[in-house]
């Protein structure tokens, strides 16, 4: 009776380690330059909301998301296809404001301050979701992963939707309608929590041996 006890405190502790916290970003607009060769870089778009701190000036943006991939790998621009990632690519948040000195609880940093410097992880895709006349509509999604302020290594996903037109697209411009990420933080209570039920498990362990 008394093992089946001890499963079952196990099999409870296992959700809890994997158990965290998430950061939703969200960003619009920058500059976009879409290549074959060189892959798609998005400068300065607007970071208009970070772990739920939106701009208290509807017009204004927390600071910039910037991002790279490497090249096109299989597919094409305007049909849809697949950009390197990893050591060739980039992620990046940067925050520009009190809210970033706050957030950080750096009150003497100067910004913009990164909140996350990272890359994508594996392959990219890219996919034409829509045409509408001229109109051309895409969406990029792709892991990342990298080092959150503070030296926290994270994990997250990103879909970034695009839009632009068959002119456009020749010349490599592109225009972010509304991009979306969640980046994955482990949170150190739950992992104390586990070690806490861990030492408990095995305490129960011992005594039976003991016994």
């Amino acid at each position: 009776m008394r093992r089946v006890v001890v499963l079952a405190l196990l099999a409870l502790a296992l959700p809890i380690a994997a158990s965290a916290g998430t950061i939703d970003i969200t960003n619009q607009f920058g500059s976009i330059s879409i290549s074959a060769l060189t892959g798609i870089t998005s400068t300065q778009s607007h970071l208009e909301m970070f772990d739920g701190i939106t701009p208290s000036v509807p017009t204004h943006s927390l600071g910039f998301v910037n991002f790279t991939t490497g090249a096109l790998t299989s597919g094409s621009i305007f049909a849809g296809g697949t950009f390197a990632g990893g050591a060739a690519s980039s992620f990046d948040v940067l925050g520009v404001g009190a809210w970033a000195k706050t957030w950080t609880g750096c009150s003497s940093c100067k910004n913009p301050i990164s909140l996350f410097v990272g890359s994508f992880v594996g392959s990219v895709d890219w996919t034409l979701t829509g045409v509408n006349k001229q109109s051309r509509y895409y969406q990029l999604t792709g892991d990342i992963a990298g080092w959150l302020y503070g030296d926290h290594w994270v994990t997250g996903m990103t879909t970034q939707n695009f839009f632009t037109t068959g002119p456009q697209l020749n010349q490599g411009i592109g225009h972010i309608s509304v991009g979306r990420s969640e980046l994955t933080v482990p949170e150190p209570g739950t992992l104390g929590l586990l070690g806490t039920g861990l030492v408990g498990i095995a305490g129960l362990f011992r005594r039976k041996l003991i016994r």
